[in-house]
């Protein structure tokens, strides 16, 4: 789609603003204690799981709809016992729901419960191949439970499934090997992402790839994609990428955060997608508010951006493509982009 014409499409889709994913961060408790997380999740969490009544009070509040997903992320959503019934109820009223694992809990007899409570898509974590991935997560047995899972989820046909992979330092000499090993496995879909400073990752410099890291990263995705392969490999939605952006995504960039997706917090706070600053541009809370008047009336600061033109945005030529990156660049005093993806790919 020619960029004039995409961002109609944005203005169009901003303006309904129609309400496709809702995240809900049901738990923050956490078997691993991964490097990269930006909840900061523990195995022991002060944060009570939120009792499922108080999901689906507001949950109810949304008129149906039938494009609806609910994703169920945390922490690791396994932990909670009540997973089955999440699922059905969810089910019950008339939504799709998905989840987001790292897969250390992931056995046969979890794909069988999960899926017999109407699951519908997931997504399971693999960050490089042995030590690199345990490096990351934390955890020495991490990688040969993620290859389990992957296993598992990847031969069932009912399920829309895909992997995804936060490419670092440490992993970044892998991604042939890790495409390898995730074709043999018939998987349709990987999905790759990279890191900004925000959580854990603030204090990890092995996290973070040079802009020569970057474009390398770039080259490799736009590589695969050029090729018949029955595995798609895409970059994800961080942030505007220049002459990159046919190369390595099947639609131009759009952050949906705001305008497609909302997520109700472990403390009961409406934001978007959970990795954005929940202290600056949480939007009310369904302990206090109907969530869907918040949708309907409010995410202002998703839906106008022209507050981002300010640092390296201000005078930028293709900030109409940009609008200031993913929302989840924008953290803190928010007096600056994090990570300017375009210059950080090689664009003039």
């Amino acid at each position: 789609m020619l960029p004039f014409l995409f961002r109609s499409f944005r203005r169009l889709e901003t303006k309904v603003h129609e309400l496709n994913y809702l995240f809900w961060e049901c738990t923050l408790r956490c078997n691993l204690a991964c490097r990269h997380c930006g909840s900061d999740c523990f195995v022991s969490s002060k944060d009570q799981d939120m009792p499922l009544e108080d999901f689906l009070k507001a949950l109810d509040t949304i008129p149906k709809q039938d494009r609806l997903t609910v994703v169920l992320t945390g922490g690791e959503p396994l932990l909670r016992p009540d997973i089955d019934k999440i699922g059905k109820e969810i089910r019950h009223r008339g939504y799709n729901w998905s989840m987001v694992s790292n897969g250390f809990f992931y056995t046969e007899e979890m794909h069988r419960r999960l899926m017999g409570s109407g699951m519908n898509a997931l997504t399971i974590s693999l960050d490089g191949i042995g030590d690199s991935h345990n490096w990351m997560r934390g955890t020495p047995k991490s990688f040969e439970r993620a290859l389990n899972a992957i296993s598992i989820a990847a031969k069932e046909k009912r399920l829309d499934f895909d992997v995804v992979s936060c490419i670092n330092k440490r992993n970044l000499p892998q991604l042939e090997e890790i495409y390898t090993t995730l074709l043999g496995l018939g998987v349709k879909r990987w999905r790759i992402f990279t890191i900004i400073p925000i959580g854990r990752a603030v204090q990890e410099p092995d996290l973070h790839l040079s802009n020569e890291e970057m474009v390398r990263l770039m080259d490799f995705i736009a590589e695969k994609r050029k090729k018949s392969s029955p595995m798609e490999v895409t970059f994800s939605c961080e942030g505007y990428l220049g002459k990159y952006e046919e190369k390595v995504r099947p639609v131009r960039y759009f952050c949906h955060a705001g305008i497609n997706i909302a997520s109700v917090l472990i403390d009961g706070r409406i934001c978007a997608c959970p990795n954005i600053d929940r202290d600056v541009f949480s939007q009310g809370n369904i302990y206090k508010d109907n969530l869907y008047e918040v949708w309907e009336n409010k995410f202002q600061p998703f839906r106008n951006r022209d507050w981002t033109r300010k640092g390296i945005c201000k005078d930028c030529r293709q900030f109409k493509n940009c609008l200031g990156g993913g929302m989840h660049n924008w953290h803190g005093d928010c007096s600056q982009v994090l990570s300017c993806h375009y210059r950080r790919t090689g664009n003039p």
